[in-house]
């Protein structure tokens, strides 16, 4: 019998399995590929590193990272990309290497970084997921990891302020969801009929961003102008996940948003409590050290007292 295979992942909403790309990469190359995971959703009772997901668990084995999880289950015959040819292959790792340069800086901005989608959206959404007190700090120190990944990849000369690299990752990544929407054209996936490694990809990094409800859709609105990627994210959704999605509806959907704003209020409620009781502790005057009062012995007294300290 073969070992189980565990996926630690971010859940999902919006209709959507997981609203964390590299999540959704591996949960759709399971689907394409057939292999038969097990996903535990990332909840507020999970004790395990958050940094590092989605996590992979075997009998003997722990895997992180997409690329790694995909390769361990290419290993264990579970490979999407069997009907590929030499040149598709190398097609593939082009365009995953164009996705990860020039589309993710984009993806990462959006969700992380644009003020009003992170406070509004991102941040009480992870908060909701993760354990008191960490809510109130992990949410900013994932924001701060995709802040110095974006500039660490895209910060360099002549691009020295953020509203530059902003405006560049934006660029960049309109051109590359153009450069996709005409590879794709009108076939259902990127080599044909059956879909691969790239089209996991793809569908991780594009359905967030098509379908998250944010207040500022720069990217978002680029992206629904391209139909065929729409309708390929759609119909991954409808004939792989359908199962895992039936509940949800529009009117449940409405339902969600308003718990969503109910917790942004919840969220930086607490965040604002938290602050002022920080800054409460530092405006507070601070008094000098207690001294403890010192007792002038007698001539007679002190002699007394060096005898006893020197008596076993």
């Amino acid at each position: 019998m073969a070992a189980p295979l565990e996926l630690s992942c971010w859940g999902g909403g919006w209709g959507l399995p997981s609203v964390h790309s590299e999540s959704l990469v591996v949960m759709a190359y399971a689907k394409f590929s057939g292999a038969p995971l097990k996903v535990n959703v990332i909840d507020n009772t999970w004790r395990g590193s958050r940094g590092d997901v989605p996590i992979l668990t075997t009998e003997d084995n722990i895997v992180s990272h997409p690329a790694k999880i995909l390769n361990f289950l290419r290993k264990q015959k579970y490979n999407a990309d069997y009907e590929l040819s030499a040149k598709q292959g190398a097609d593939t790792l082009a365009y995953i290497a164009l996705l990860e340069e020039k589309l993710l800086p984009a993806v990462l901005h959006t969700f992380w970084v644009e003020s009003d989608n992170y406070f509004t959206v991102t941040k009480p959404w992870f908060a909701s997921r993760i354990p008191f007190p960490l809510s109130l700090i992990l949410p900013g120190k994932m924001s701060r990891g995709a802040l110095n990944r974006i500039l660490l990849t895209r910060g360099e000369p002549p691009l020295y302020r953020v509203q530059e690299v902003e405006a560049q990752i934006y660029r960049d990544a309109k051109e590359c969801l153009n450069l996709l929407s005409n590879r794709l054209g009108t076939s259902q996936f990127f080599f044909g009929d059956t879909p691969s490694t790239l089209d996991a990809y793809v569908f991780g990094f594009l359905a967030p961003l098509y379908k998250v409800h944010f207040p500022k859709v720069q990217l978002q609105e680029h992206l629904k102008q391209l139909s065929n990627l729409c309708r390929f994210c759609d119909d991954i959704l409808s004939s792989y996940f359908r199962l895992s999605l039936e509940g949800t509806s529009p009117a449940g959907q409405e339902t969600v948003d308003a718990n969503l704003q109910k917790l942004t209020q919840l969220v930086n409620k607490e965040s604002n409590l938290i602050e002022k009781m920080d800054d409460n502790l530092r405006q507070s005057p601070q008094l000098p050290p207690r001294k403890l009062p010192t007792l002038k012995l007698t001539p007679a007294e002190e002699e007394s007292n060096s005898i006893q300290r020197l008596s076993p």
